[in-house]
């Protein structure tokens, strides 16, 4: 035979199915089908054949009709009057006695998909519908959706959807199954198959007669379905608790995401039905498909956002195998972050050591940001180690190590003495041009407290001529900047041959023009540069809570069991990614409920002296005053660098505004309130977080237990409607301070009598009738930032958290 790729196959084909000989010989006409399959498969133009495969499908023989019907249903939309001579043998195939010929023929009918042919298809499917044999109906039934896709516009007879309806009783389980999909795409317009209280449950009553993907495809379309009581609900979830603990992770996940749904507004069941299935995702960890093992990390993140300890018991399943891909690795990574607490501390962070040294640099790289992470609540452990991982001398590992610690110092400034003491010498071995960038960062922030920080920037000055990464340039500039303001006698001179070279030599425009912005800011003084180059940082005494907020179930359950959750977390380990805190800082992502309520043009400055003041009464007002309710929500959230950026700019709006910025309008207010409440300054900054979280606010820092002054910052978001009106949502931010003064002054004399007796007497005697006049309480200030202005959120606001103050003072300290 010719060679398979050129015309002459072609012909040599048509030749032999041609010839009356092999047509009369069964075995050989096959083959001479199967050669044209064959050569069809390897790319080879057979549609000239069309006619002649037409002939061959009038046989008794099922393999040669398979052969043919493929090759008809590939080359029928480039032959489309040629196709009308197959109906005849298929619409005849459709009374063959055998179903398997009748489901073939029925099947490859509705696959030509040529819309001249519809009129010839719908009478065998209306019949394929009522057939005795469970292949044919299921055929018939998924025949439909393909007619509908292929005329959209076109309305299927009602008489069609009906019977489709009543295959939903159908004893087959996969035609019930079908059925679905079909109605699914027939009436996709209309919202989809119409699920009532007597289609769930018998669909429910079936559910384990299913495959497993038809199962699946029950419980999703189930999920349209609400449950008209309290009992129907529980029944419900009564029939599905066998499929919440299935050994097969597909059935699972779609349970819990119908289970989740259901109970949208019982947290109890869910958060139930969450710890059920820690088993069946534990076993998908260990599964042997990497696919599998991936997906199944990816869910067990979306459920610790909302129970941040769920799998602490069993942190060891997810330490990393040496065998295991990158991306499983470094998903684990993500997972054990997660999981860290006082027990564990220790031994995950000596697991993820062991990982720094990997011999994939994504995977070493990574795991240094997993205890990046877990330095923001246990600072000292996670320093000495990435201090010592400095002392291998490897450029991406030292590069990762740097980048980890700018990040680290930015969120935990009371870490920067370790910081400092550890960069030094660390130059020498850095290559890459995001670890240069963190380390001139930290060269500028921090230059001060680093003897060697004028030499290590020289050495970058003087070979800044062959520097190719812009990014580094303009981070030199600006370390410079800052370091000739603490240091100006150490750094003149290398600051203005770096300014010579920026303005006069280099060729890229942004640098250039930094270095021109430079140049005349000092034309404008000293001070004026230090304002700009130099503004607040976090107070060192105050530390990052551990962990992110817990997020309501709600927020994520309609992503579970969906591809969303496989592209959500994913670790920044690509160092070409990461930037300086305050420029990531400055990047954030426009959002409609967040970003557009800060505008803080105009401010309204609400002092406790003035006629704004919100008293005591007036939120025990509140409560009796017909007011719509209020909802607090931590969506969308605040990180400390935002948080930070945006208090702040009360100082600056007020230098510049004066105390005249009180005109009607106004969309941001400030207010000035104080609480009184019994010893909750001496608690545990980690019971405050849990009372607030119960109320959904946020606590972002706080200074630590018996710290004087002692001082606490917060967020939430309000919303409440009122009548015939959209929701107003608002931002509120706080800060809760308690100073102590009564108490200070009255140390303060008991110290200077100490030697008197009388004297020491009237200070106890004081003491006591403070205690006695203040019934044991302390007074709390409370600072509220609110963008936009609403009256009604904010007294609310100030009533919950006056509430949770009480509630928690009220117990045992």
């Amino acid at each position: 035979m010719p060679y398979l790729g050129g015309e002459e196959t072609v012909r040599e084909l048509r030749r032999a199915l041609s010839n009356p000989n092999i047509q009369s010989d069964p075995l050989r006409y096959r083959s001479t089908v199967l050669k044209v399959i064959r050569a069809m498969s390897q790319g080879v133009n057979v549609s000239g054949l069309f006619s002649e495969m037409v002939k061959a499908c009038a046989t008794v023989d099922v393999v040669q009709k398979k052969l043919v019907y493929i090759f008809l249903c590939s080359y029928a939309t480039l032959n489309p009057e040629l196709s009308l001579l197959v109906i005849n043998t298929l619409r005849k195939d459709c009374q063959d006695p055998n179903p398997m010929v009748r489901s073939l023929a029925l099947r490859n009918m509705t696959n030509l998909r040529l819309p001249s042919l519809v009129e010839y298809v719908e009478q065998p499917l209306t019949a394929g519908l009522r057939d005795r044999a469970a292949s044919v109906r299921r055929v018939a039934v998924l025949g439909w959706a393909k007619l509908h896709n292929l005329q959209p516009s076109s309305d299927i007879d009602a008489a069609v959807v009906n019977e489709l309806y009543n295959l939903l009783r159908d004893p087959d389980p996969v035609v019930m199954v079908n059925c679905l999909r079909a109605l699914e795409e027939i009436l996709k317009q209309e919202g989809g198959v119409v699920i009532n209280k007597p289609i769930t449950h018998h669909l429910l009553n079936r559910l384990k007669e299913c495959d497993i993907w038809g199962q699946c495809e029950v419980l999703r379309v189930l999920q349209r379905y609400r449950p008209q009581s309290e009992e129907e609900l529980f029944d419900i979830l009564s029939l599905l608790d066998a499929s919440l603990v299935s050994a097969h992770p597909p059935v699972m996940a779609a349970t819990l995401s119908l289970f989740l749904i259901l109970c949208s507004g019982l947290p109890a069941v869910s958060l139930a039905a969450l710890e059920r299935v820690c088993g069946p995702l534990l076993a998908a960890c260990g599964s042997g498909s990497r696919e599998m093992r991936f997906t199944a990390l990816c869910h067990i993140q979306l459920l610790l956002r909302s129970v941040p300890g769920l799998m602490g018991a069993h942190y060891k399943r997810f330490f990393c195998g040496y065998a295991e891909p990158d991306y499983i690795k470094q998903r684990k990574m993500q997972v054990l972050v997660e999981l860290v607490n006082d027990d564990n501390v220790v031994m995950l962070l000596d697991e993820l050591k062991g990982y720094c040294t990997d011999v994939n640099t994504e995977t070493a790289q990574a795991a240094i940001s997993a205890i990046g992470c877990i330095g923001r609540s246990y600072s000292d452990r996670c320093l000495e180690i990435l201090t010592g991982l400095l002392g291998l001398k490897q450029d991406h590992i030292t590069s990762a190590v740097v980048q980890t610690m700018r990040d680290l110092v930015w969120v935990c400034p009371q870490s920067s003495e370790t910081v400092c003491f550890a960069l030094d010498g660390c130059e020498e071995t850095l290559q890459e041009c995001q670890g240069r960038q963190a380390l001139l960062w930290l060269l500028g922030i921090y230059g001060e407290r680093i003897s060697s920080a004028p030499y290590t920037l020289e050495v970058f000055i003087d070979g800044v001529r062959s520097e190719a990464s812009v990014g580094v340039k303009a981070e030199l500039l600006t370390a410079t900047m800052r370091l000739f303001l603490c240091r100006p006698a150490e750094t003149q001179d290398m600051l203005g041959r770096l300014l010579h070279y920026c303005i006069e030599e280099e060729t890229d425009m942004c640098v250039r023009d930094q270095a021109l912005l430079y140049y005349r800011l000092l034309h404008c003084g000293i001070e004026e540069t230090r304002k700009v180059l130099q503004g607040r940082r976090s107070d060192p005494s105050l530390g990052v809570l551990i962990g992110r907020p817990a997020e309501p179930i709600s927020q994520w359950a309609s992503s579970f069991n969906t591809l969303e959750p496989l592209r959500q977390g994913t670790l920044n380990t690509d160092s070409s990614s990461r930037e300086s805190p305050e420029h990531v800082a400055s990047k954030l992502e426009p959002n409609v409920d967040f970003c557009d309520t800060l505008d803080c043009g105009h401010i309204e400055s609400v002092l406790p002296d003035g006629g704004a003041q919100h008293s005591g009464s007036s939120r025990e007002g509140l409560a009796s005053s017909n007011v719509a309710p209020l909802n607090l929500s931590l969506s969308p959230s605040v990180s400390p660098e935002e948080f930070e950026r945006l208090w702040l700019q009360r100082h600056t709006l007020h230098s510049e505004q004066g105390t005249e910025a009180t005109e009607e309008g106004e969309d941001c207010v400030w207010i000035e309130e104080c609480i009184r409440c019994r010893v909750v300054p001496h608690r545990s900054p980690q019971s405050l977080q849990a009372a607030m979280q119960l109320v959904n606010i946020q606590t972002l820092a706080f200074t630590p237990p018996h710290t004087l002054p002692w001082r606490v910052f917060l967020y939430t978001h309000t919303q409440h409607t009122r009548a015939a009106s959209t929701p107003n949502t608002t931002l509120i931010l706080g800060e809760l301070l308690y100073t102590g003064e009564a108490h200070q002054k009255l140390g303060a004399q008991e110290g200077t009598t100490e030697e008197d007796v009388d004297a020491k007497e009237e200070v106890e005697a004081k003491v006591e009738e403070l205690e006695r006049t203040q019934d044991g309480k302390e007074e709390i200030k409370v600072t509220l930032k609110q963008q936009p202005r609403d009256a009604e959120a904010v007294e609310g606001f100030l009533s919950i958290l006056s509430s949770v103050l009480d509630t928690l003072s009220s117990e045992k300290a």
